[in-house]
């Protein structure tokens, strides 16, 4: 390791010296040329001096220039000084026959000449091409050194791409985890690469094509380098911004050498990264089907449609945003096979937290299942960055093991950004604080369907003055309406308790304000959740433009656009007056909340239950139906046979593990992270 960081510098020294030794040579020898081929031996002299030097006699040859009022002398050898073999002097028109009677009078005086030799015109002409031929050497170098990969500046359509070769770290994999179902569609196409007749003796063919498709985080591009690692054939992996430049038809010219290349060398993968850079939808740009993107696609999508059958060359992409891709682009016999990667559920959670924990000093008291189920919605990048986080603040406390606390800290450093312990809030906005705190926790403890309440904090994090972490148990895949009506309630609290207790609400709850209006206009255009507007999409979403996302075109009318907000604006009205109706029924235990966040700033699970114990809860909405004439159905519903059961453990683990990160882990050599809170 040692050597590699001491060669690193020197390289690029030597890089960095290289052209700034060959500029400077160029400049000298321009400059060398220059001043030979221009006369560098030639001093200019006054008109005065010039005369004086005539009539002295000191002069060998002379030539009049009438076009520039010049006139060039040619010292006599006796006279030359400084180097100078001649001189030369301007002169006004006025003073011109004063010039010519001042030669006329030298004529006598050792063989004096009027009329210097013409020079050579070659020369002359060689004067002045010789300057410009070395400028454009020294461009020509320039730029085909500013060409990517020391390229030549001839080769701008040269492919990009880089080659996996042995040197490159090998990912398998054996180093993905959490994405089960792409690993299995991807390690078909590695047995295709290796054993191609198995599959086409029973008349199968390999899609010529893959895309993975996905949230950021979700390990996109680790699946592709572990294809890289497995199938042992030559990979290419290029970005999809590096064929479009500046110059035209130099994409397309680069996506012809890409698959010429893979081609030759089959069998063999291609990658495109962030392949939307180039494959977005023909006819949205300013240059219509000229711009040179669509070309670039252009020349994409004839290449995979022309794959020979028997070459072996699969292409991978991946992409965030596979709605901004063009159809002909998505179709069967191009990309065939169309593998989503999505944000792993509980299983694939502690996978992750496994493989990164790989190396890292965990505590005995440490479950990797606990921080799995803390953790839901988390790409696989923020499982890591919640590892790594937690190492970082071990080791600024001095620790050895990493322990619960530091584990809790880092959840909450991805969630909500590091404690602003610097942020001194007055008593009075500390107080609204805790009250708004504790309305958004006492509201969601008082409701019939939202997840548990296992901390609550007043301590300024990232942009917030304090926040109310509701973590569900479970994985969920659906909500449903009751539900989405207690999240409105719940966003609600903090607001509708400042109005409660100060009758003066703040700016505070405008970020609640926001997502809680959201989800309103959701349930009424996109879920089909009120009984006036009914199962209707409304809306329709554009595709993303040459200047952008324009969200959503009105495919309706305008009586129907007052329905929309009438019911939205009913459905936040009664999230609001149910939030009311609970904290005037439990304000003694709004109080005593707001004591304890302003004694205590953070509290977790146990001492939040304690403090809701007593609590009273929401009365059951009534049945909803999409329409009111149809009759109530009273048939139940089935009950899930114990056979094929999947529920979980219950919240008591949960709880155990987040009293755990409270107090200080007694393993030997840990210590307290310091940016936990009290």
């Amino acid at each position: 390791m040692a050597e590699k960081s001491s060669e690193t510098p020197t390289k690029g020294r030597r890089l960095l010296r290289g052209p700034f030794v060959y500029i400077a040579i160029a400049i000298v020898f321009v400059l060398l040329g220059w001043s030979f081929l221009s006369g560098a031996n030639t001093r200019e002299v006054s008109t005065e001096r010039g005369l004086e030097l005539i009539a002295e006699g000191k002069v060998k040859q002379a030539e009049i220039i009438d076009g520039d009022q010049r006139v060039n002398l040619e010292l006599t050898k006796a006279d030359k000084k400084a180097g100078s073999d001649s001189v030369f002097f301007y002169y006004v028109i006025h003073r011109g026959d004063e010039v010519i009677s001042a030669i006329d009078e030298a004529k006598p005086k050792d063989g004096f000449n009027d009329l210097v030799p013409k020079p050579n015109p070659f020369w002359s002409l060689l004067g002045f091409l010789i300057p410009l031929l070395l400028i454009g050497l020294l461009l020509w170098w320039m730029m085909s050194s500013m060409q990517g990969g020391g390229r030549g500046v001839m080769q701008f359509g040269k492919s990009k791409a880089k080659l996996v070769s042995k040197e490159t770290p090998v990912v398998t994999f054996a180093d993905v985890a959490g994405a089960d179902e792409a690993v299995e569609e991807l390690e078909e196409i590695k047995d295709f690469l290796q054993d191609a007749s198995r599959f086409q003796a029973v008349g199968a063919r390999i899609p010529k094509g893959v895309l993975l498709y996905g949230p950021p985080g979700t390990g996109k591009t680790l699946l592709a380098r572990a294809v890289a690692g497995e199938a042992g054939v030559p990979f290419y992996s290029i970005s999809g911004s590096d064929f479009v430049e500046m110059f035209v038809g130099v994409g397309a010219s680069r996506v012809r050498d890409l698959f010429k290349e893979a081609k030759a060398n089959a069998p063999a993968i291609i990658f495109i990264d962030e392949i939307d850079a180039v494959g977005q939808r023909r006819g949205q740009g300013m240059g219509g089907g000229h711009d040179e993107r669509e070309q670039t696609l252009n020349q994409l999508l004839v290449e995979m449609d022309g794959f020979d059958p028997k070459a072996n060359v699969i292409m991978i992409a991946a992409t965030n945003r596979p709605d901004m891709l063009d159809p002909a682009l998505l179709r069967p016999g191009r990309f065939d096979r169309q593998v989503g990667v999505d944000a792993p559920d509980m299983r694939g959670r502690l996978m992750i937290l496994q493989v990164h924990a790989k190396g890292k000093p965990l505590s005995k008291n440490v479950d990797l299942e606990v921080v799995a189920r803390k953790t839901p919605g988390f790409s696989g990048a923020d499982l890591a960055n919640v590892l790594n986080e937690a190492a970082l603040l071990t080791a600024r406390s001095n620790a050895q093991l990493i322990d619960n606390r530091a584990l809790d800290e880092a959840i909450d450093r991805v969630i909500a950004g590091p404690q602003r312990r610097t942020r001194v809030m007055k008593d009075q906005e500390k107080l609204i604080t805790a009250y708004h705190e504790g309305g958004h926790a006492l509201v969601a403890a008082s409701l019939n369907h939202t997840d548990p309440v296992t901390k609550v904090t007043i301590l300024p994090r990232g942009r917030a003055l304090g926040y109310t972490m509701v973590i569900p148990l479970e994985d969920k895949y659906s909500v449903t309406r009751n539900e989405l009506q207690d999240q409105l309630a719940y966003a609600l609290g903090g607001r509708v308790a400042e109005e409660l207790v100060f009758h003066d609400p703040t700016t505070g709850a405008g970020n609640d304000i926001e997502k809680a209006t959201s989800t309103a206009r959701k349930m009424v255009t996109e879920y089909g959740m009120t009984t006036t507007v009914g199962p209707v999409k409304l809306g329709q979403a554009q595709p993303g433009a040459f200047m952008g996302d324009f969200g959503q075109s009105r495919d309706y009318s305008e009586g129907l656009a007052v329905q929309i907000d009438s019911e939205v604006r009913a459905l936040l009205e009664q999230a609001h007056n149910e939030a009311y109706e609970l904290l005037v029924a439990n304000r003694d235990v709004l109080d005593r909340l707001a004591r304890e966040l302003l004694e205590k700033e953070t509290l977790d699970h146990n001492q939040l239950a304690e403090i809701f114990s007593d609590v009273k809860k929401l009365k059951p909405r009534a049945t909803w139906l999409s329409n009111g004439e149809r009759p109530v159905s009273h048939v139940p519903p089935i009950e899930v046979p114990a056979a094929v059961r999947t529920d979980g453990p219950t919240a008591e683990r949960v709880a155990q593990s987040t009293d755990a990160a409270q107090e200080p882990d007694t393993a030997p050599g840990s210590a307290q992270p310091d940016a936990q809170a009290e």
